[in-house]
């Protein structure tokens, strides 16, 4: 009985050391959406104090209060479903399937494009601020106050995040393209056992049909 070829069962460095990086990754995105909840009242805390100063009023200040809670909120979902993806990704890729290195792919695609995208918003708003009209002028007051109210740290804490994931990505994409990982996941894996082959030196058994069954005879 002969089966396939398959390659030895050993991962490849290059198989682990991605594995590695999105398990760092995934820490990573949970530690920020807990620290990301754990500062939300704080900030809220000193954007209302400082909205005190400004010409906006009670109602706007609790609009603007409210967008905030609402925006940190979902960042830190998406945090946590990203760390759980990412934690899934990980584990999978332990088994060699080549849709699980495709998946990585895509989700790595989709984590770099989100991550430039952020970068060209905020370039963006730096370059050309929002302008608002005469009418808006509170509202624009009060969003100039959201970074303010965050603690120092948590910018820089935020950017250099937002670029060490995006480097995780690129580096976990080309980890996984490298030769020793298509090697892994290229692998041919046993279907089941094939026929037997012939003895060198003589010619393959013949087909041997099924027989008639005539009419009236009694099959056995």
């Amino acid at each position: 009985m002969s089966y396939p070829e398959s390659a030895p069962a050993r991962r490849p460095a290059v198989v682990l050391l991605a594995t590695a990086v999105l398990l760092v990754m995934a820490v990573a995105a949970l530690a920020y959406t807990v620290v990301d909840l754990a500062v939300l009242g704080r900030t809220v805390d000193a954007f209302r104090s400082a909205a005190r100063n400004t010409s906006a009023n009670p109602q706007q200040i609790d609009e603007v209060a409210t967008l905030l809670r609402l925006s940190t909120v979902l960042t830190a979902v998406v945090a946590a479903f990203s760390a759980v993806l990412m934690a899934g990704l990980a584990l999978a890729l332990l088994t060699g399937r080549r849709g699980v290195r495709v998946a990585t792919w895509v989700v790595c695609g989709l984590g770099l494009l989100a991550g430039c995208c952020s970068v060209a918003v905020l370039v963006g708003e730096r370059a050309a601020p929002l302008r608002l009209g005469d009418g808006e002028r509170a509202t624009a007051e009060l969003l100039g106050l959201i970074a303010d109210a965050y603690p120092s740290w948590w910018i820089p804490v935020n950017a250099g995040l937002s670029v060490g994931q995006g480097l995780g990505y690129l580096v976990v994409a080309t980890l996984l393209a490298l030769p020793a990982a298509n090697a892994w996941f290229g692998r041919h894996r046993p279907s089941g056992p094939t026929a037997p082959a012939a003895p060198p030196g003589f010619p393959p058994a013949p087909h041997q049909p099924p027989p008639r069954i005539r009419p009236g005879e009694d099959r056995p």
